[in-house]
């Protein structure tokens, strides 16, 4: 029941927003008119949609000169493939897998991240499965197949990758790499770079964090949870609904999100386009939700925020203990954010205690000053500051 409501809530949104925009166009033909169609623009943020954004990337530098750029997919698996921005260029790059987060929105949320990136690196993205639209046939997704597919791909891409997640697969990601390196595994990431990712969530907990440790463990399933229904390929599959994810993110930073619909308001009041354009495109990309596989976010709350597993020296991989000690030649640079909320400072460079058998000139830290989450990989500091980092820890490291 509760996923048909949030179907029908999604559909019942679609029709609204031309409706929305045909109106106002035409109050706007008059001045007192143009006024009062202002707030009818703001309901074209109104509601969810499922439809994946094109990643838009067709183009990059080399030096002075534009290089053309076409997605290849490398390989495929149920819940997502891995996809390469192949460049027309002879020397691409490092290799370098981007694992974007499993939280609700799809892996073009990182075209930002990717794009600053492509000049100098040969970008690989994990772009993940819309969870309803995945078979029940093919089994659940939990943590520890989130972990053998990160390990899958960089055996795919093979010797001398780079790794480096945003956020939710920090954890993922972390112990990929010291499962890899306690095999000696040839394919195992030559550096890692985690950008904000509750390694150690119990480091300054936020409002969310505490919430996993005192509901009880069964709430998360009953209430966060629900069935994908038919005519999904998904139907009887578990899932995270991404328009429940979403409105759970809203409310959590709701100034925020008043305060930019007021500056579109503006933007809108003064004619200025521009303004109104990147709103409207912000806020498509977010409305923009997929379903997250129910085992992966019921193990994201247990195994990670409520147990601290890998922090803890306790998490284990299909039975095998993780041991982050086994890393030793897989440079890691950690970067936080001074004003990030979602996952405060602390609780990623608890990644920096855990690999200590890597030497301390191998562990790097980075505290962005002024930035929230978001930033730390989109916008002026992740393009500025924070991107030219990652290029120098993986020019070092190859």
């Amino acid at each position: 029941m509760l996923y048909h409501l949030y179907q029908a809530q999604e559909e019942w949104a679609a029709r609204l927003r031309p409706l929305a925009r045909h109106t106002a166009a035409l109050l706007a033909a008059t001045e007192p008119g143009r006024t009062a169609s202002l707030p009818l623009h703001l309901l074209e943020d109104l509601g969810t949609t499922h439809a994946k954004p094109a990643f838009g990337l067709a183009e990059t530098r080399s030096g002075d000169r534009p290089v053309a750029v076409r997605e290849e997919t490398v390989a495929e698996a149920p819940f997502g493939r891995l996809l390469r921005f192949a460049k027309d260029t002879p020397r691409p790059g490092p290799p370098l897998l981007v694992v974007a987060p499993l939280s609700g929105h799809f892996a073009t949320r990182l075209r930002g991240t990717v794009a600053a990136l492509l000049p100098d690196h040969d970008v690989h993205l994990t772009d993940w499965a819309d969870a309803r639209e995945v078979p029940a046939a093919a089994g659940p997704f939990g943590l520890d197949d989130q972990v053998a597919q990160l390990v899958a791909w960089l055996e795919t891409m093979g010797a001398g990758a780079h790794l480096l997640a945003v956020s939710q697969p920090a954890v993922a990601a972390l112990a990929a790499a010291a499962l890899m390196a306690e095999d000696a595994n040839p394919a195992r990431p030559r550096s890692l770079t985690l950008i904000a990712g509750p390694v150690d969530p119990r480091v300054a907990p936020t409002r969310e964090g505490k919430l996993a440790r005192a509901l009880p463990p069964g709430w998360f399933a009953t209430a966060e949870t629900a069935l994908v229904p038919p005519p999904f390929p998904g139907a009887g599959r578990r899932v995270r609904p991404g328009t429940q994810q979403l409105a759970a993110s809203v409310l959590s930073d709701l100034q925020a999100h008043a305060l930019a619909q007021l500056a579109q308001l503006r933007a809108l009041a003064a004619g200025d386009a521009a303004a109104a354009a990147a709103h409207r495109a912000r806020y498509d990309e977010l409305r923009s939700v997929m379903d997250v596989p129910g085992e992966l976010y019921l193990d994201t709350i247990h195994r990670i925020f409520r147990a601290a597993e890998l922090a803890q020296g306790r998490m284990e991989w299909r039975g095998r203990p993780v041991r982050p000690e086994a890393i030793r030649d897989t440079a890691l640079l950690v970067v936080e954010g001074t004003e990030d909320a979602s996952c405060p400072p602390g609780q990623a460079s608890a990644a920096l205690g855990l690999c200590r058998g890597l030497p301390a000139a191998a562990r790097h830290h980075h505290l962005q000053p002024g930035a929230g989450h978001d930033a730390l990989f989109e916008g002026p500091a992740w393009e500025a500051e924070i991107c030219p980092l990652v290029a120098r820890v993986i020019r070092a490291a190859d």
